[in-house]
């Protein structure tokens, strides 16, 4: 009886996998979306696009080891992200290697982590695995990582004292003052935002959620910031890339 109880605590959004933010935007955004030549994102893709060809301090560009328009880069690899750092000796994001590659293989000054460059970067990269599942792999290096986001996920924050989990859990397809509530999956992240007009990066939507709650920010480098990434991005396992997806 108890387990039966338990049970019916699960949302229902569970039983039936993991669900793209893409399901609840009305029939014309969805269209945005689809259509490349429409989807105010590709601007990011593009300028993404000009920064990975552009030559660095060192004489060579991304390209130089990646290959014009990044043909050598695997796209499973891209959706594996973040991935455990033996080196750092923790999570890198995608973001992390960008900021790694544009420092050690370009010999650039480095970018403010926030830097725009670093989010078309990001953008252009991982336009590249569009279509391609998420598959982070937390069964070994990242498990306790994992663990530490999901307990984030799942502590109240801010002067209401919510949680990730009440709006994108429980309450997925409702409203909260106005804007339709989604399973918060980053699958489609970075994404182009209706409400700001800008393309957005999954740290900047966590800090405006942070904002929603009267909670702290995030620093964009921060563990806390690590270990939540870990976790929704391995919560969307099996969704396809999306980026740049446009959300409200």
């Amino acid at each position: 009886m108890i387990r039966f109880l338990v049970l019916l605590l699960i949302p229902l959004s569970l039983w039936a996998g993991p669900k793209s933010g893409y399901e609840y935007l009305t029939p014309e955004s969805r269209a945005i979306q689809d259509d490349d030549f429409q989807n105010p994102g590709m601007s990011a893709v593009e300028e993404g696009s000009k920064l990975f060809h552009a030559q660095g301090e060192e004489g060579h560009s991304c390209a130089t080891c990646h290959g014009e328009g990044g043909a050598k880069l695997d796209p499973r690899r891209i959706a594996a992200y973040p991935v455990f750092g033996k080196a750092q000796g923790k999570p890198v994001t995608l973001r992390d290697r960008v900021h790694i590659c544009w420092e050690e293989r370009l010999g650039n000054f480095p970018l403010e982590f926030d830097d725009k460059n670093a989010l078309y970067l990001e953008t252009f990269v991982r336009h590249l695995a569009r279509g391609e599942p998420v598959n982070v792999d937390v069964s070994a290096e990242l498990k306790p990582f994992y663990e530490m986001g999901e307990k984030l996920y799942r502590t109240r924050l801010g002067q209401f004292g919510m949680t990730c989990y009440h709006c994108h859990d429980q309450y997925p397809g409702r409203k909260m003052r106005a804007q339709p509530l989604s399973e918060g999956q980053t699958n489609g992240f970075p994404t182009y935002r209706l409400g700001s007009g800008k393309v957005t990066s999954l740290g900047d939507r966590l800090n405006e959620c942070m904002v929603s709650l009267r909670a702290a920010r995030f620093e964009h480098d921060s563990e806390d910031y690590r270990n939540l990434e870990v976790y929704l991005n391995a919560r969307g396992n099996g969704l396809k890339i999306e980026t740049p997806a446009v959300r409200y």
